[in-house]
């Protein structure tokens, strides 16, 4: 027999600063390029050269290294 109840999703929490704040946070800059644009660079990247299996981690390293190139 199944339970067909709903089941209540967690409530998240909320946290705030201390009151002594001055509201202005230290942002870390995106340095690091976020693993969707890699993925679809390298993608791209193996289709260009035919689609040779086998060289994944070769156009994934090619694909961060021209995306961190252009953020500079």
């Amino acid at each position: 027999m199944t339970d067909h109840k709903p089941h209540k999703q967690p409530t998240p929490k909320i946290v705030v600063g201390p009151k002594s704040s001055t509201g202005n946070v230290a942002m870390m800059p995106d340095t690091v390029p976020s693993q969707d644009r890699i993925r679809v660079r390298a993608y791209e990247l193996y289709v260009n050269r035919g689609r040779e299996p086998g060289r994944d981690e070769q156009d994934w390293f090619c694909a961060e290294q021209e995306i961190l190139k252009r953020k500079r």
